[in-house]
């Protein structure tokens, strides 16, 4: 018989659960920043466009970095 591996690493779940959190943060801030990018695209003769498409670029930013954070923090939970 094969004698089980010890060496045998296992997923740390509490950074699988801080990454699914921050994935979990990024879903809702990226379905706001693309309203916030329509809508000031939409008012192009107004206002808004002034300042919600730098709000809208600079949550969009935010949104990705967050996304791509959350996907590092899962997979060094699982393989590191």
């Amino acid at each position: 018989m094969k004698e089980p591996d010890t060496n045998q690493k296992f997923t740390n779940k509490k950074l699988l659960v801080k990454g699914l959190k921050r994935l979990a943060l990024a879903l809702p801030i990226l379905v706001l920043t693309t309203y916030i990018l329509t809508f000031a695209f939409l008012n192009k003769e107004v206002l808004p466009l002034y300042i919600f498409l730098p709000l809208g670029i600079i949550a969009m930013g935010f949104t990705i970095y967050l996304l791509f954070n959350g996907i590092r923090i899962v997979m060094k939970s699982m393989f590191d």
